[in-house]
């Protein structure tokens, strides 16, 4: 074959850039795309100068660009789905399990206005676990059911290069602190923090065992399954078209669905290093580290903060200038070790299109544009509040 019938040929899957994870890795992404039954899977292989006959229209010739777009919006269409459950289930379902608690007796209140729970702590805590497990869990089994990915390809696991995983927490930190600036925490961790320290003032926060129990709870847990969501089977789709694309578009879906102008700016920037972080580093625990690591930064941040005596502001500066530093010398470890010696780093895809006109493809895609009009409505509403 000459080198003109070579630069001819296209292979979407065999251009793509697998040399960022491992062979099994590889293997199993490949043959999830090779499958011709998958709409999800952008698969196009041809030779630009073939052209095929179709009825009515003669000889035309197929493109990249057109299989591009008919993949897409399949795509946004399963996160579109996924991401209305999100949000019907912490909006709608949840405030309507409450509501229907309340008749039966028990000691818990909502507003279906406002994010706000009252009543017994144990029944707080029950309550907030539960919708928040059924709020992500439903859409990774959906997710999972329907992009039918093979499970190392949905939840990367294998630790290519463990110096990721420190550069990824090290961004973390120099995020938060950056983040906490205008804001030591987030509104969310700060009314269920208020609550419990509001039971009984003589009471020690940390003597509430509902409290204790939540907080592992969302540090921990919630940290998991949220990246089992955003991470999981929804990044591996997107990021055929290239790492780029997945990262932004996950970290977009991630601090929509907070439904609160006040924390999607920190949650798109440690959604952007957990992504990156994942990649560069082959494993999901590495996401799931640097989402434990912010949430334990906002709760120590919350916490300096209730300290009433006047040496308050000078402890919480030392805790956020040290998580600082910390993150700046490990940020240069990585730097020498990681990019600069170029081990590892993400994959990418040049496409016709350009990132906006793909995101275009998104907004205009049922129903993840609704969840996008839902989620800026319902974070203007929490503006008023």
């Amino acid at each position: 074959m000459s080198d003109e019938s070579k630069s001819s040929i296209v292979d979407v899957i065999g251009e793509f850039d697998y040399s960022t994870q491992h062979d099994s890795y590889n293997e199993k992404f490949k043959k999830w795309r090779r499958n011709k039954d998958n709409h999800c899977a952008f698969n196009y292989a041809a030779n630009k100068n073939e052209k095929v006959y179709v009825d009515s229209k003669g000889f035309v010739a197929h493109s990249v660009e057109e299989a591009e777009k008919e993949t897409l919006p399949h795509i946004f269409y399963i996160i579109g789905i996924s991401a209305l459950i999100w949000v019907f289930t912490e909006d709608v379902v949840g405030k309507l399990g409450i509501a229907l608690f309340t008749l039966f007796g028990f000691d818990i209140h909502t507003n279906f206005f406002n994010s706000s729970i009252y009543g017994g702590s144990m029944e707080i805590v029950a309550a907030l676990i539960s919708v928040s497990v059924l709020k992500v869990a439903v859409p990774v089994l959906y997710a999972h059911i329907k992009f039918k990915l093979p499970s190392k390809v949905e939840f990367m696991r294998r630790m290519n290069n463990s110096l990721a995983l420190v550069g990824a927490i090290a961004m973390t930190l120099i995020v938060c602190t950056a983040a906490s600036l205008p804001t030591a925490y987030s509104s969310e961790t700060k009314e269920i923090y208020d609550y419990f320290q509001s039971i009984d003032a003589d009471l020690y926060v940390w003597d509430q065992k509902e409290f204790l129990m939540y907080t592992i709870f969302d540090v921990v847990i919630m940290s998991i399954i949220s990246e089992m969501f955003f991470h999981g089977a929804m990044f591996a789709a997107l990021r055929q078209f290239g790492d780029p694309f997945a990262i932004v578009v996950t970290s977009l879906t991630a601090g929509l669905l907070t439904q609160d102008f006040r924390a999607m700016p920190i949650t798109m920037l440690v959604s952007l290093v957990a992504g990156y972080g994942m990649v560069s580093s082959g494993s999901m625990f590495t996401a799931i580290s640097v989402s434990i690591v912010y949430k334990m930064y906002d709760l120590a941040l919350l916490i300096l903060e209730t300290d009433s005596t006047e040496k308050m502001p000078l402890t919480r500066n030392i805790f956020m200038m040290t998580a600082l530093a910390v993150g700046i010398i490990a940020f240069v470890v990585f730097w020498i070790g990681f990019v600069r010696r170029k081990k590892g780093g993400i994959a990418l895809y040049s496409s016709e299109y350009s990132r906006w006109k793909r995101f275009g493809f998104a907004i205009k895609t049922f129903p993840y544009s609704a969840v996008i009009l839902i989620c800026l409505a319902y974070a203007c509403v929490r503006l008023t509040q």
